[in-house]
């Protein structure tokens, strides 16, 4: 099996890691400090789990590893249209592409046979089809990331906690390259669940992402301080059940009540949300998968989101005034 993790930041440089400690062929494909570290002293793993180092190729230079059988795909979902240059040299006939995004995959009503909206394509996050045609539907794998990593410095990984990478078909069925993934990576120390609808994943995680991430960039609070604002909290839960009815008017029925899932995330404590942690870096906030596309989806499937839509409002609004870079 030959991997190349194409943007081996924080979380592709910490999956290379642990598939390159179960034998895999793997290439990370990163630039700057983080890959002169890598290539000098190898990917430094920290984490509660066991500390621990591998020495995986890595480069800047897709042509310098050629096709491969899977893509781990570590950017932001943002950066997937624009991505065709570093994609191609690593394509071949049957690579696969995993896309570790958070939010709504350009894939979503992909394989829905038998649902109003199979082959519907969501704007937000294929833009005038720009994704699909540099990320074909049939290769992609979805995947949802329960794990938290940071880059302490430079080719050190700090794992923080969540081992788990739930993958699956868009059309449901068990496949034999999701099942070969998956061994791979057990066998490299993570959690990686085949699912035949991988799709309630993603909506479970979204619940707290498209509340929490843009609340925290206008407010500039951490998880906790939300959930403990009584306010704020039940802001969040209007946000969360507008989007459980979406995700069930969109062919999807998550398990999970509101209650725990704020009770999940408030556990998580004084944490930053990656789009409070990108608003104050500066960076592009990653609000079109994350909330834009759940709004759009609203749109397709008739469902009232008054609360998604304000917010939504207020976040685009702040990103196009923010510094981006």
């Amino acid at each position: 099996m030959k991997i190349a993790v194409l943007g081996a930041g924080a979380i592709g440089a910490y999956v290379g890691a642990a598939l390159h400690r179960a034998g895999v062929d793997v290439h990370l494909i990163a630039r700057g400090a983080h890959l002169a570290a890598m290539r000098e002293h190898g990917v430094r793993v920290l984490s509660p789990r066991g500390d621990f180092t591998a020495h995986p190729h890595a480069t800047d230079d897709p042509a310098e590893v050629g096709e491969v059988d899977y893509v781990f795909l570590g950017l932001k979902a943002y950066s997937y249209a624009s991505a065709g240059d570093l994609l191609a040299p690593l394509m071949g006939p049957d690579t696969a592409v995993i896309a570790a995004q958070n939010g709504i995959p350009w894939w979503y009503f992909h394989g829905m046979t038998g649902h109003p909206l199979e082959g519907q394509r969501i704007e937000a996050v294929d833009p005038g089809g720009s994704v699909t045609a540099v990320l074909p539907m049939e290769r992609a794998i979805g995947c949802v990331v329960y794990c938290s990593t940071e880059i302490e410095a430079p080719g050190v990984i700090r794992h923080l906690e969540g081992t788990r990478f739930s993958i699956g078909e868009p059309d449901r069925s068990i496949s034999p390259r999701c099942v070969a993934l998956s061994e791979a990576m057990i066998a490299g120390g993570l959690k990686c669940p085949v699912e035949k609808d991988v799709r309630e994943d993603i909506w479970i995680k979204l619940m707290g992402n498209v509340a929490f991430n843009p609340l925290s960039a206008l407010t500039r609070a951490t998880m906790v301080e939300i959930c403990d604002h009584s306010d704020s909290r039940d802001l969040v839960a209007q946000m969360m059940a507008e989007t459980l009815t979406i995700a069930r008017a969109a062919g999807c029925d998550p398990q999970i009540s509101i209650d725990k899932r704020i009770d999940g995330a408030r556990r998580v404590g004084h944490h930053k949300t990656s789009m409070l942690q990108d608003l104050e870096a500066g960076k592009r906030l990653e609000i079109d998968a994350i909330i834009a596309a759940v709004v759009e989806i609203a749109e397709l499937t008739r469902v009232p989101a008054p609360t998604l839509r304000h917010v939504y409002a207020a976040i685009d609004l702040l990103s196009r005034t923010s510094l981006v870079s």
